[in-house]
């Protein structure tokens, strides 16, 4: 068993640490220091853009150019320190505007100092504080108790067992636990860089630590070419180098064979999609606690919601007390008020029965018993040995009768929570009488799950309310087939729940851990899963689940458990996720095969050439202006474009339809402009700008088919482009080595090339689209 350290002194429970203490443990560094940020500091966010593989690889080469003398072939770092400014730029400015939200959202733990309790933030919470945990809070840092109400925690972020613990005085209590029951008053022993979980490098809030899709399959990409680049561009050098000795020649061209490869582009385009995404997010208050989980959330195609907070507002009202024969409304009023004053519950339920305002049922209390999501259920044992008990009917009462049994059934399938009032003495139950507890469904639900449900998502409802209530309120919510319910509790412990998952919509009376078995069921099934919640019993779900969603305000292990908290607590900001997220990967996946074009072809004609033995075509300075016309500026408006589709999930497949048609038209295109130059005896020169003028053409061609359909602003950002294109090729001989492409001489050439370029990469499309992708298994 772990054990955390005794505190040297005792401090005082009911006093707490006084101002000269407190000051004294600040000096001493003994704070409660945050070792894991929500976002990445401002240094991090620099060195993660600055400090890649690739940047390395580009100021080796640009050493090496600078060597030759040829400053003009410097040009290519001009898009390698764009894309570090605007990857910085847009990331920086995501982190603050994250930041500001978090402040407003930080977790703050009732503290006692100076004799009384006050609201200190987790950073500010120092060694032996005296800490007041309530079920829901995530504990701070490790501690002993010093005092408990029934306090039970859930560890299983550090055991990897879900089990309830029950601690009681003395016991210790660890950081990345939180409390599902009870309360209790905790000595903090063990603060910031000194508590055990800190000391895993693990952290309160959970985060799924894989990449996602898109970023494997880029990094996968990264990673072949990294093997790829260095040893090809060392052979066509020394290749080269012995064809004509020229180092300064052999340099350059084998320079630009290397910055083709380097998809630099790409990375920094889906880093930055990301962190706009984010930053969108966050304007509309909802806090993004991982990047990666904006696109895992587009690809989420079965969402599961917990009842009350989700489709519900979460307001409960008593709505009837309906006693038992010989007992009368008053009493039942205050057995129940007397238990919630006991058990000392925050939740809605606890909230809505103190809204009765009746007084407490003097009865002296021996023992607690708290609220647990397991037990379903809270009271307390009084001096005279009597059990008070309230919470759900299916789970206290023994044996109902059927009147009892009627009267559950009515109330549930009207929308109400049903909580039965009963006392036990000498193992004899009574029951006292029915608390019918109404919730409102969130106004604009209907329309919310109505386009979930449009977009191919799968709605399942997940709740530990009786199954008949949770699927009328559905119902009302206008989730369709919410009579396909199951009660949880009347399964067997073997039941197969995959198959479980496959047959109904609505899990009623479900327990924290059943929760996330289900979660785990739908995912071994192949489904890509959502879970929302907004309390303690629904962590374990979330942190089982693909992506999840909290809802701000009831539980703080919720909000740090979540990839997203709705800071404004509205369930209607999920459309806007959904399609922000959507709007990221359809954006990135459309743009890719424009950063692939070059790295296809500059890898193939590496190949060729170093088999031919000359030298590379183009120097890098002729290939800027095409890189940044026909690449560079289009992607990044491209990627900010509207676009809210399903993803299909053929990431390669998209991006090769285009991708490798346009790259085999420019192998031919520059191999035959390689053939006429050396039969016709043309210059370098002449030879090198109609093989990048071929290069931005077939770019032309590229960029036109993924910018369908052709609006009036693409069209614009198109002819905008290709304006500036021609400048280039006719006012840019001694900024980028260009031939214009008007010199007489040459004109049929130039027109050759253009009039092939769109029929050539059409035709390339339809053959290989034809006889190879559509006979390629693309998962």
């Amino acid at each position: 068993m772990i054990k955390v350290k005794k505190p040297e002194k005792y401090t005082n429970i009911d006093s707490g640490l006084t101002n000269q203490e407190f000051n004294e443990k600040v000096s001493q560094g003994l704070t409660n220091i945050q070792i894991k940020k929500l976002s990445r500091s401002i240094p991090q966010i620099l060195a993660d853009n600055i400090f890649t593989l690739f940047n390395f690889l580009n100021l080796v080469i640009a050493i090496l150019i600078a060597w030759t003398g040829s400053y003009r072939n410097l040009f290519f770092l001009g898009p390698v320190l764009a894309n570090i400014i605007i990857g910085s730029f847009q990331q920086i400015r995501s982190k603050l505007t994250i930041d500001k939200i978090n402040l407003v959202n930080e977790q703050e733990f009732s503290t006692i100092r100076n004799n009384e309790e006050v609201k200190v933030p987790i950073e500010e919470l120092v060694e032996d504080d005296i800490v007041i945990l309530k079920r829901g809070n995530t504990i701070p840092a490790d501690g002993i108790v010093r005092s408990s109400n029934g306090l039970q925690t859930n560890e299983s972020s550090i055991t990897g067992e879900s089990d309830t613990i029950e601690k009681f005085e003395d016991d210790s209590v660890y950081s990345g636990s939180f409390a599902i029951a009870g309360q209790a008053r905790v000595q903090l022993t063990q603060v910031g860089m000194n508590s055990f979980v800190s000391k895993l490098s693990n952290a309160v809030s959970r985060e799924k630590g894989s990449d996602s899709v898109l970023m494997k399959i880029i990094n996968n990409i990264i990673k072949i070419l990294t093997y790829t680049i260095v040893p090809i561009g060392l052979i066509l050098f020394f290749r080269s180098f012995l064809k004509n000795g020229d180092v300064s020649q052999s340099i350059l061209g084998t320079s630009a064979s290397v910055i083709g490869m380097i998809p630099e582009g790409l990375v920094l385009l889906t880093a930055v999609a990301l962190a706009t995404g984010a930053y969108n997010l966050s304007k509309k208050k909802i806090l993004v606690r991982s990047l990666n989980a904006i696109e895992t959330l587009a690809r989420v195609d079965t969402l599961c919601l917990d009842k009350t907070g989700t489709i519900t507002t979460g307001k409960l009202n008593v709505k009837k007390i309906s006693p038992e024969k010989g007992f009368s409304e008053e009493f039942v009023k205050q057995v129940a008020s007397t238990i919630v004053e006991e058990t000392e519950e925050t939740n809605a339920t606890a909230q809505a029965i103190k809204d009765l305002k009746s007084a407490a049922f003097k009865d002296k209390v021996k023992e607690v018993l708290p609220f647990s999501s397991e037990t379903k259920y809270s009271g307390y044992i009084a001096e005279s040995g009597t059990k008070y008990k309230m919470g759900a009917p299916e789970f206290i009462i023994d044996d109902p009768s059927e009147e009892t049994n009627k009267r559950v059934q009515e109330a549930a399938e009207k929308g109400f929570r049903v909580i039965a009032v009963l006392r036990e003495v000498d193992e004899k139950q009574d029951l006292l009488g029915l608390i019918f507890i109404s919730d409102q469904v969130r106004k604009q639900a209907k329309s919310t799950f109505s386009y979930l449900k449009n977009q191919g998502i799968d709605l399942k409802i997940i709740s530990g309310d009786n199954p008949v209530t949770v699927s009328n309120v559905a119902s009302q919510a206008g989730i369709d087939k919410t009579d396909n319910y199951i009660d949880m509790s009347t399964l067997p412990a073997d039941t197969d729940y995959s198959e479980l998952v496959k047959k109904y919509r609505v899990f009623g009376r479900v327990r924290p851990n059943e929760k996330s078995d289900l979660i785990e069921a739908m995912q071994k099934n192949g489904l890509t899963v959502g879970m929302t919640g907004d309390g303690v019993n629904d962590v374990l779900a979330m942190r089982k689940s693909d992506c999840s969603i909290a809802i701000a305000g009831e539980s703080d292990a919720a909000e740090a458990s979540a990839d997203f908290v709705l800071l404004n607590r509205n369930f209607d900001s999920m459309i806007f996720m959904l399609n922000e997220g959507r709007r990221v990967i359809n954006n990135v996946e459309r743009v890719a095969s424009l950063y692939l074009i070059k790295t296809i072809y500059s890898v193939v004609l590496s190949i060729v050439f170093i088999f031919l033995g000359s030298g590379y075509p183009f120097q890098p300075s002729q290939l800027t202006p095409v890189n940044a016309l026909t690449v560079g500026i289009p992607t990044f408006i491209l990627a900010l474009e509207p676009n809210y589709r399903p993803p299909a999930g053929r990431f390669m497949r998209n991006v090769m339809e285009i991708a490798l048609p346009a790259a085999i038209c420019n192998i031919i295109l520059l191999l035959t402009i390689q053939g006429v130059g050396n039969w016709a005896n043309l210059t370098y020169k002449s030879t090198s700008t109609m093989s990048v003028f071929a290069i931005g053409l077939i770019g032309y061609c590229a960029l036109v088919s993924i910018s369908n359909p052709l609006i009036i602003r693409k069209k614009v950002m198109i002819g905008v482009s290709m304006l500036l294109f021609v400048i280039a090729f006719t006012y840019s001989d001694k900024l980028f080595g260009l031939q214009s492409i008007f010199d007489l001489h040459f004109t049929f050439i130039y027109i050759s090339i253009a009039l092939l370029s769109w029929p050539l990469f059409m035709f390339m499309r339809e053959v290989l689209g034809r006889r190879v992708f559509s006979r390629i298994n693309w998962k």
